[in-house]
């Protein structure tokens, strides 16, 4: 996760001083469900499983977080569920030392939904982030371009307050919660087979195993996709990305979550992510599998970023050489078809997206959510749910409730970067004997247009996201 949306600090269960007007609205906050498009009223699993009904069997390539959640999911709603997973011990995405997990407020909803003791364990695990300042900021001045409210919007709906949760412990919740039963570690999936009753997940050391539905969830470089679909090509998005995690309290953390600092062609992420440390992401333009000397990324990026803002060196040099990391950013076009026949995918295998919104896990939850939804009511129509026509009609079905939220978050990630192509801060100079009656301020017609996206559509965007629009998240009135 990175970039024009990211992270801030707190415990869920602290209070945050700087917003005092909001605290009692989140006491006093009421209880809540998520609909999806389509979806039922009531979706508690474990008590809907009538007698006598035909199990589904899902196989589920890959055990990030959107392959553990849609296990949690199934498994309470009574379905059989295996997951396989090449190697549990390497922490998808972002990596040990590159920060945390961004879950949105709809993310959070539909993991309470789902399970709420698994939920209510991973807020205290994490950190709230919209409780303080964010937003973006003139990367050389350090001045704040536009500010983001992420409290007041989920206040008002009454959903959970987003927040970021160290990966490596988020899916260690979910493992314990699914179970190491339902897991199997050191376990590839490399290949499938499909017949009219059933679909054949082939692993890395020959074994077969039968089910109902396979869904690909691993990653995006995906191998069920390309058996799918054929092998395709990532898009560089001609950005590399460094991060680093740091040991360091800046003396604006009780008032700033997150900020992002623009420049023209290279752009750069600060969050407090608790626990007394600083996460950062400095993207830099330039062309793909680039690498650095030995112990040489730190000195490239002072640098990169010499004439930036104190906040931005000041991180930096905080950080140690050995606590940097480096990798290209990638992405894939959007596909409006993500699978065939018994088989679908979802999260980053479905639609992987450049990490400028954080938005991957979100959406792969949400993901996740949809499907179960409707593989639920396929359970409960009486039709013989092991009909390929039926098990393909549902798969389709989910596909398409989701494309236009996820077209769309998509979209935006992409256009999110190419701002920086473009991005210039405000040129003052001096119009000779009356400066002291007008300053101007010359920009580019084409900056015209990125500053008002980022300044006035930007804010609206992340609030539609946050909330789940697109998506149905609706409240549950109490009695």
């Amino acid at each position: 996760m990175a970039s024009l949306l990211y992270l801030n600090p707190c415990n869920q269960n602290q209070t945050c001083n700087k917003i005092p007007h909001l605290g009692a609205k989140k006491a006093s906050m009421r209880s809540y469900f998520v609909r999806c498009e389509g979806g039922n009223d009531d979706l508690k699993s474990d008590e809907k499983n009538s007698e006598g009904r035909k199990r589904l069997k899902i196989l589920i390539a890959g055990g990030g977080i959107g392959g553990l959640v849609l296990a949690l999911a199934a498994k309470h709603r009574g379905f059989e569920v295996e997951v396989f997973e090449k190697d549990l011990s390497a922490v998808r995405g972002e990596g040990r030392h590159r920060g945390p997990i961004q879950l949105l407020s709809s993310a959070l909803a539909v993991l309470q939904e789902i399970d709420e003791n698994v939920a209510e364990q991973i807020m205290k695990a994490g950190c709230v982030t919209g409780n303080r300042i964010n937003g973006l900021a003139d990367g050389v001045s350090g001045e704040w371009f536009t500010k983001f409210d992420l409290f007041t919007p989920a206040v008002r709906r009454g959903l959970p307050i987003t927040q970021v949760i160290c990966r490596m412990e988020l899916q260690d919740i979910l493992i314990n919660a699914v179970g190491s039963e339902i897991v199997r570690n050191k376990s590839k999936v490399v290949d499938f087979m499909e017949d009219p009753n059933k679909v054949t997940a082939i692993l890395q050391d020959g074994q077969q195993h039968d089910g109902d539905i396979l869904v690909g969830a691993d990653g995006i470089w995906s191998i069920v996709r390309s058996k799918l679909f054929g092998e395709q090509e990532a898009n560089y998005s001609s950005y590399t990305c460094y991060s680093g995690l740091t040991n360091f309290v800046p003396p604006y953390i009780d008032i700033v979550g997150y900020r992002v600092f623009l420049g023209l062609n290279q752009y750069f992420v600060a969050s407090d992510v608790g626990n007394g440390k600083m996460q950062w992401y400095a993207f830099h333009k330039e062309p793909q599998r680039n690498t650095d000397p030995p112990k040489g990324k730190k000195k490239r990026l002072l640098e990169l970023f010499g004439n930036w803002c104190n906040e931005v060196i000041t991180l930096i040099r905080e950080t140690p050489e050995h606590m940097i990391l480096r990798r290209d950013i990638y992405d894939r076009d959007m596909i409006y078809s993500w699978g065939n026949g018994r088989v679908t995918l979802l999260g980053d295998a479905a639609h992987p997206m450049q990490p400028n919104f954080g938005q991957g896990g979100c959406m792969a939850i949400e993901d996740c959510y949809q499907l179960i939804l409707e593989l639920d009511k396929l359970a409960k129509s009486g039709s013989d749910v092991q009909q390929s026509y039926e098990i393909a009609s549902t798969l389709r079905r989910y596909e398409k409730k989701r494309m236009f939220r996820i077209s769309t978050v998509h979209a935006a990630s992409r256009m999110a970067s190419k701002m920086t192509d473009t991005y210039q801060p405000y040129m003052e100079f001096s119009p000779g004997p009356l400066s002291h009656l007008s300053t101007l301020r010359i920009k580019h017609p084409s900056i015209h247009v990125a500053r008002a996206l980022l300044q006035f559509c930007l804010p609206h965007f992340l609030t539609w996201m946050m909330a789940g629009h697109g998506f149905h998240i609706k409240r549950k009135r109490s009695a």
